[in-house]
C-alpha cells in the first residue's frame, strides 16, 4: 500500500506507505521534498513520525551529498535476533527470570558503563578525526552496555515453535556527538554558500555536506565508524546473552540477523549512484532478512525483503510511535499500561527527570505493529512472528 503526492514547489514527490502521518512528520517530508540534493523522490515508511530535521521512517536518496540529521543522532541503531533450538514450551517463567536476572549482572544499562575498558579490536583502528578521538576513552566503557529510552533485549517465543532471543541498541554517545558536530559544520557550509535550505536550525537543521569535500570525507568515516561500533556493541550484549540464556537451558543458538537502521549508504537507484539515507528504516534488498519489533507489550517479525525499488528497497524499521513520549506519560495512568502488559514478564515502569512514571514504551504509545506489517506487504514478507515473554528495558 502506497500514496503519492507532489505540490507546487516541491523538486520530487513524496511516496507513502503510511496511513496516517503526523502533521510535524508530514512538513519534514514536505522539506525534504523541496532540498536541492534530495533525488527521486521521498520514501516514508509505515512507522513514520515526526523526528529531529527528517521524520523517523523515512527514506531519501541525496546527489552527491550526505546529510547529518537525515541519518540522525543515533548513527548504526539496530536490531539483533537469534533463533535458538530450545521449544517454546521448555522455557518456564522461572527460567526466563533467571536469564534476566544475569543480564542484569552482565550488562549495563541507562547511563552506566562497565567499570574497566572492554576489548575490540576496532579502538584501535579510530579514524584521526576529532570527534571520534575526544570520544574514545568512554567508548571503550560504554561497548556492551544497552542505553536507555527504546533499547531493548527481549525473550520471545516464535510462530516457528522456538525461542529467539532479540535486543534492539546503538552507537551509544558515538551517535549523539557525531550527529551534532558534523550538522554544525554543515550549517556553516551551507550558510556560507548562501544554500537554498528548507525551514530548520540546529538539530532540525537539513544542511548537507558535499561528496568531495573533507567535511563529507570525515562524516563518512566517522559514520562508519559509528556503525562498526554499534553493531560490535549488539554483538557484546548478544555473546552475554546466550551465555546466560544456554547456562540456563543447555540449548544452543543458531541463526543471527544483525542490521542497522539509522544510516547512509553509496546505492544504485533509478540509474543514478546516490547516498541513500535510512533514518528509522531497514534496508530490505530481495531475499535479505530483517527484523521490526514492536512495543514491548506486542509482536515482533522476522521478514524478507522483496527488493521493492519505490522504497529503495526498505522497509519500516517498527511500529513507530503513535503520540510523543512526553504527552504520552503525562496523559496515561500506570494503571492502564500495567494492564497492556498482563501476561508478559517486565520490571515496572522507569521515571521521568521530574519524577514521574515514564511510560512512554507502553504499547498504546506505539501504532499498531500489526498495521504496520500490513501495510508493507510490497516491502517485506513476514517469515517469523514474534510474541515477547520476558523484557528488560534500558
Amino acid at each position: 500500500m502506497k500514496w503519492r503526492r507532489k505540490e507546487d514547489g516541491w523538486r520530487v514527490p513524496v511516496l507513502s506507505w503510511c496511513a496516517n502521518v503526523d502533521d510535524g512528520a508530514m512538513e519534514q517530508a514536505c522539506n525534504l521534498a523541496r532540498h536541492p540534493v534530495v533525488f527521486h523522490h521521498v520514501a516514508m515508511m509505515p512507522d513514520a513520525h515526526k523526528g529531529f530535521g527528517m521524520m523517523i521512517g523515512g527514506v531519501i536518496a541525496c546527489d552527491g551529498a550526505v546529510i547529518p540529521n537525515a541519518v540522525g543522532k543515533d548513527i548504526g541503531c539496530g536490531m539483533i535476533a537469534v533463533r535458538t533450538n530450545v521449544s517454546v514450551d521448555m522455557l518456564d517463567e522461572r527460567g526466563r527470570i533467571a536469564i534476566m536476572n544475569q543480564l542484569k549482572r552482565d550488562i549495563p544499562v541507562g547511563f552506566n558503563h562497565h567499570k574497566e575498558d572492554q576489548e575490540w579490536g576496532g579502538f584501535d583502528n579510530a579514524p584521526d578525526i576529532e570527534i571520534i578521538q575526544r570520544e574514545l576513552p568512554s567508548a571503550r566503557r560504554q561497548l556492551g552496555t544497552l542505553g536507555s529510552g527504546n533499547h531493548f533485549l527481549e525473550i520471545q517465543a516464535g510462530s516457528d515453535g522456538v525461542i529467539w532471543l532479540m535486543l534492539h541498541s546503538g552507537s551509544r554517545n558515538f551517535g549523539l556527538k557525531i550527529a551534532d558536530y558534523f550538522n554544525k559544520k554543515a550549517m556553516n557550509l551551507c550558510a556560507m554558500w548562501h544554500s537554498d535550505l528548507p525551514p530548520g536550525k540546529g538539530e532540525d537543521s537539513l544542511a548537507f555536506l558535499p561528496i568531495g569535500s573533507r567535511e563529507a570525507r570525515d562524516y563518512i568515516k566517522a559514520m562508519n565508524y559509528a556503525l562498526s561500533f554499534a553493531e560490535e556493541n549488539r554483538n557484546a550484549m548478544m555473546r552475554a546473552f546466550k551465555k546466560a540464556f544456554c547456562d540456563e537451558t543447555g540449548g544452543c543458538c543458531l541463526d543471527n540477523i544483525n542490521i542497522h537502521h539509522n544510516y547512509a549508504a553509496h546505492e544504485h537507484h533509478f540509474g543514478r549512484n546516490v547516498w541513500v539515507h535510512r533514518k528509522g528504516a531497514t534496508r530490505a534488498r530481495k531475499g535479505e532478512m530483517g527484523i521490526i519489533p514492536g512495543s514491548m507489550g506486542t509482536s515482533s517479525y522476522i521478514v524478507r525483503g522483496l527488493g521493492n525499488k519505490d522504497s529503495f528497497e526498505s522497509c519500516s524499521h517498527g511500529a513507530g510511535r503513535a503520540m510523543a513520549s512526553g504527552l504520552f506519560s503525562r496523559t496515561h495512568t500506570v494503571e492502564e499500561c500495567n494492564a497492556e502488559m498482563e501476561g508478559i514478564g517486565f520490571d515496572g515502569w522507569g521515571t521521568r527527570r521530574n519524577g514521574e512514571p515514564n511510560l512512554s514504551e507502553a504499547p498504546s504509545a506505539y501504532k499498531d505493529i500489526n498495521e504496520v506489517i500490513a501495510a508493507q506487504s510490497d516491502l517485506v514478507e513476514v517469515v517469523v512472528k514474534l510474541k515477547p515473554l520476558r523484557v528488560m528495558k534500558g
